[in-house]
């Protein structure tokens, strides 16, 4: 929005009113109202007290605004303008710059301001000449002009305020100031230094490590500078807090910075910062944003996330086949809550440990998200090892005796099939989780881990029902031959996932390194098929499989390393011939003038691979792409990219996949997880009818 500060008041109304005309609903928001007889917010200028040649007086404007009205601190934000000022002072007398105490944020629309609400006081120094006459009575005459809004319509206003101070006059000071002056933030005695990064405002104030903060929120002075209401990040160490907000499009960074930083609600410290060094900080802090669900709420997702992930094709089998072994005759009450608390255990502890290793990693610098151990070949090759003898157990190949998953009345089997359950779950936890994750990287550690832990609980909780509740137990069929029909059935899925897993080995590490992977899991299944026979024999099986599996992991130990490739996999061909992301490649595109469609994907993503095919690869979406003149782009997360993730956790996502749409000159619209099929026929369609560029033009 354009600086309003010095335009006349008529023209800086009618240029707040467009700005306000703007929602994410298209609908009418704060119009301007004509000027009332009465003001809305009541304005008196207030001196501190009689002053002396020399000196320096401190006069306060105090507002008093009605019920549900508010005014502006010197930034406005998206809409609306500042407080103008006009003076009448003896010769010689000069009044300084305004001092505000610490606005609020009001969001309306997507649109933030920076708002006053109830009454609070501007503070203006004014220096007395040393020749002023003592005993004189000196007038001041201020013309004032302010915008007073409700949450639905603004009104300019303005007063003349007059008062007349005694010079070198004696008395007591008003008692009022005492409290104006506490409101006013302090300036931080040090000073602080900004840059540019990552498309964001990168601001390090020097901060003892001794203060608490809170609720952190940057308001900068200087106008068409930052994104106002979008997500600020803060990361902390030592005697140092750095903020990262992002920039407006095209903004070029001032010679000086100014601003308030606020700690909570109503407190805060006046800054001034110069171009400097801004150090990287691993260690990043601070409370959810403002559109961001409550703690509460973001436990329930996280349960219900979980839960829903029982459904998967890799987990349905261990869960399914869990449960059954409650059933089989004889079993006890108390052997079944003795399983159930162990598979949870399992369970829980998995998710801890990831979400624990994730916080870890980020806290150490690294660009890491969810499921951030599927982009290391090496937890790749292990996972499919897993699934191919989970695979072959089920199909009855050979007898895992110690930690079967079909296995009861041990807790330890129990336990090691929760760790197995949450382990293969943690990829496609995104569109069950998404703002819970998200939140997990930016809350303080014991709500993220009480995060994580609600989404293990999730994943356990329909096996801990079956174990405690024994009318459940009762309605699971009885044991009977169909039982092992069932266990083959279900070694349909878990293969299905190793075939998965055998294509992500070969996107994640190059065709050189899956065919390397299949000579070692081919090794496997020959020891396994062996280990079969023997046990079918009743015979001493486990050290054959050790003496055939070894030449093959020696083998492999040699072998994958020196296959790995080191450039990312081939992608798979795009029916839009999309753009390769990078944050210079989005500041072009969005340049352009033309739509922009951003998407984060993986190859181990499940639900990245059901949108690209519902809705991204489809002739629909291309042709209307082409009319719409769209660019498309797409961010590749299959293997570690610290630039891509780096992007994300600005978003505040905690993995993929992310879709983004950039309409010309406008901000990041974040699209659901789960796409339909005409949801980007849609948008391309009415980016189109918006005014969007022909197809093929500049």
């Amino acid at each position: 929005m354009p600086n309003l500060r010095h335009l006349p008041i008529w023209i800086a109304s009618l240029l707040a009113a467009a700005a306000l005309l703007l929602s994410s609903h298209g609908g009418l928001a704060q119009p301007i109202g004509q000027p009332s007889p009465e003001p809305n917010i009541e304005a008196a200028l207030v001196a501190e007290g009689p002053v002396q040649p020399g000196e320096e007086l401190l006069l306060a404007i105090r507002f008093r605004p009605d019920e549900g009205w508010h005014g502006y601190w010197k930034n406005p934000g998206d809409a609306g303008y500042g407080m103008e000022l006009d003076w009448e002072l003896p010769g010689g007398w000069q009044a300084g710059e305004p001092r505000y105490p610490v606005p609020t944020r009001l969001e309306i629309s997507g649109l933030m301001n920076h708002v006053f609400k109830g009454e609070y006081a501007v503070l203006i120094p004014v220096s007395v000449p040393a020749d002023a006459e003592t005993g004189s009575v000196a007038r001041i005459a201020l013309d004032a002009q302010w915008l007073a809004c409700t949450d639905i319509i603004c009104v300019p206003e303005r007063d003349r305020l007059e008062l007349a101070i005694a010079v070198g006059g004696t008395g007591e000071g008003d008692s009022r100031f005492a409290g104006w002056q506490g409101a006013i933030p302090p300036l931080l005695d040090s000073e602080a230094s900004f840059a540019q990064g990552r498309g964001a405002l990168r601001i390090a104030f020097p901060m003892p490590a001794s203060l608490e903060v809170t609720d952190p929120h940057v308001f900068i002075e200087n106008t068409a500078l930052v994104r106002y209401a979008a997500v600020q990040t803060y990361y902390r160490e030592g005697d140092l807090l750095v903020a990262e907000i992002p920039l407006q499009e095209g903004a070029a960074l001032p010679d000086e910075l100014g601003g308030i930083l606020s700690f909570r609600e109503g407190e805060g410290v006046t800054f001034a910062a110069v171009p400097g060094e801004v150090p990287q900080l691993g260690k990043r802090f601070g409370p959810m944003s403002s559109d961001m669900p409550g703690l509460g709420w973001l436990l329930l997702a996280a349960l219900g996330g979980g839960l829903l992930l029982n459904i998967l094709p890799c987990v349905f089998p261990i869960l399914s086949l869990k449960a059954l072994t409650l059933a089989r005759v004889g079993e006890s009450a108390s052997q079944a809550r003795r399983e159930g608390l162990a598979y949870a255990a399992g369970v829980i502890l998995a998710c801890l440990a990831l979400g624990g290793l994730l916080l870890l990693l980020r806290a150490g610098g690294e660009q890491v998200g969810w499921a951030f151990q599927l982009q290391e070949p090496s937890v790749v090759v292990a996972l499919l090892l897993l699934a191919v003898a989970i695979t072959a157990n089920l199909a009855g190949v050979f007898a895992l005796p110690n930690i079967s998953i079909a296995k009861a009345g041990e807790p330890s089997s129990a336990f090691a099939t929760g760790l197995l359950a949450a382990f293969v779950a943690t990829p496609c936890t995104g569109p069950f989780m998404a703002a819970a994750l998200g939140a997990a990287l930016v809350l303080p550690v014991p709500y993220a881990i009480a995060l994580f832990a609600a989404l293990g609980l999730g994943i356990a909780l329909p096996f801990l029902a079956i174990a405690f509740i024994p009318a459940l137990r009762e309605r699971l069929p009885r044991p009977g031959p169909w039982m092992e029909r069932f266990r083959r059935l279900m070694a349909v899925p878990m293969g299905l996932t190793a075939l998965a897993l055998v294509w992500l080995v070969a996107r994640v590490g190059g065709q050189g390194f899956g065919l390397m992977t299949m000579v070692l899991v081919f090794g496997l299944l020959l020891a396994l098929v062996i280990v079969g026979k023997l046990q079918a024999r009743g015979k001493l099986a486990w050290p054959a499989f050790w003496l055939v599996v070894a030449p093959f992991a020696i083998f492999a130990a040699f072998a994958l390393p020196a296959s790995f490739e080191s450039s990312k996999a081939e992608a798979a061909e795009s029916i839009h011939d999309p753009v390769e992301f990078s944050d210079a490649a989005l500041a072009e595109a969005r340049a352009s003038g033309r739509p922009v469609f951003v998407w984060f994907t993986a190859d181990w993503c499940l639900t990245c691979k059901v949108n690209e095919s519902v809705a991204i690869e489809r002739e629909a979406t291309r042709e209307a792409f082409e009319q719409a003149d769209v660019i498309a782009m797409r961010g590749d997360w299959t293997r570690r990219d610290a630039e891509i993730a780096e992007f994300l956790a600005d978003q505040g996502a905690a993995g993929v996949p992310l879709y983004l749409w950039y309409e010309p000159g406008a901000g990041a619209e974040t699209l659901p997880q789960v796409l339909t099929a005409s949801m980007l026929v849609e948008k391309a369609r009415d980016s189109a009818r918006s005014g969007a560029p022909e197809a093929g033009s500049d």
